[in-house]
């Protein structure tokens, strides 16, 4: 008998806090299941090496932030001997919780098994790489349709790390002959592409060239391209120019919303009864929207969300915990002030009004004042 599917209505959805995407590299590298294709003897193994170490250690990719994991590193194709040769040359201290294996089983045939005790023994891995996803795939016979063996490869180790919210990096090859799309020179089919959260394909004009463009391209990245160079003397690829970083533009109702309740402690009501204490002017649910929206920037904030609804209303709770990691730089200026945090046995709706930041609704769309700052999401 066939499982009943599980759903979700839109309204449910875009009201119920998510846990965040988590990001080993930020911006980079999501938890998900990644490619990073290049032709042979390119210096894909030098960078992913050099990932490894900077998330084993806690150290920036480049412009990017990392977070400090445990890293498995499985270089299939390179001997103990040569993994130290190549630690030697990019760093001269090598943490113990980067862990390396030359040999492994393959895909459905013990590999996942394989991973998977890994995890359990080294709680808070983050990154594992595969060096290459040929190496731990089987031959195919004739008979069996390469798109979709191809796609069941990829979906079983996606499914290892979307379980344990790792990020799975599989090194790979390209295709001889090129391709207006940097995808379509990944080898194999587009299962590969298709199946992975993300693809990196790592490519020179000239082999002969210290020069390289990455491409970036995926589900939960801004696609990119960096320009980098092998650097022959630490065996480093380097940032040839400085990355423009897309930002999310918080909202001032947010930053309102954040001094509010660092004020008062806690609220406790419905999103028409916060908006009537902040004298608002947009619709309840504008507001619900952009709260569960900005949930990473409340965190951040101290403020923590829960649900309280019953048959009759829909409440929530917002508290402030004391503890928040935002400094004066993060916060936008010319916001009109709050009042002081009220009295005991005060009320909350004598909370002084503040100026509209919602805007008017205009076809359920939130019509926003403009500012020359910024645009609210």
């Amino acid at each position: 008998m066939s499982r009943k599917l599980k759903t979700m209505d839109a309204e449910t959805l875009m009201t119920t806090p998510m846990e965040p995407l988590k990001f080993i590299v930020s911006g980079l590298l999501p938890e998900g299941l990644h490619v990073l294709a290049g032709s042979p003897k390119i210096g894909k193994s030098w960078l992913a090496l050099w990932i490894c170490l900077q998330v084993a250690k806690g150290e920036k990719v480049w412009g990017f932030e990392t977070l400090r994991s445990k890293v498995l590193y499985l270089c299939l194709e390179d001997s103990f001997v040569r993994i130290q040769s190549r630690l030697f040359e990019i760093t001269d201290e090598a943490p113990s919780t980067l862990h390396f294996a030359i040999m492994s089983d393959a895909i459905g045939h013990g590999l996942e098994n394989q991973i998977e005790s890994f995890i359990k023994e080294h709680p808070g891995t983050g990154l594992i790489v595969i060096d290459t996803l040929q190496k731990v795939r089987k031959t195919v016979s004739a008979n069996v349709n390469p798109y979709a063996s191809d796609y069941d490869d990829i979906n079983a180790l996606k499914q290892i790390a979307d379980r344990h919210h790792l990020a799975m990096l599989l090194v790979h090859h390209l295709r001889k002959t090129g391709d207006a799309d940097p995808l379509n020179m990944i080898s194999g089919t587009s299962g590969i592409a298709g199946g992975a959260d993300t693809n990196f394909v790592l490519q020179k004009d000239k082999r002969t060239e210290n020069t390289a463009k990455l491409i970036c391209t995926g589900r939960d990245i801004e696609g990119r391209e960096l320009f980098l160079e092998f650097n022959k003397n630490s065996f480093v690829w380097e940032l040839l120019e400085p990355i423009e970083m897309q930002q999310l533009i918080i909202p001032d109702e947010i930053f309102l919303l954040c001094d509010f309740i660092k004020s008062v402690g806690s609220f406790t009501g419905t999103a028409t009864e916060l908006i009537e204490n902040l004298n608002l002017d947009c619709s309840p649910a504008i507001l619900k929207k952009r709260i569960i929206k900005h949930m990473e920037h409340l965190g951040r904030n101290g403020i923590h969300y829960s649900e309280n609804r019953t048959f009759e209303r829909r409440e929530f709770t917002l508290h402030y915990d004391g503890n928040d990691d935002m400094t004066e730089e993060s916060s936008p200026q010319n916001l009109p002030s709050l009042p002081s945090a009220p009295s005991q046995g005060s009320d909350l709706a004598a909370v002084a009004p503040c100026s509209p930041l919602c805007g008017e609704i205009d076809g359920g769309v939130a019509i926003t004042p403009p500012n020359p700052n910024k645009t609210a999401n």
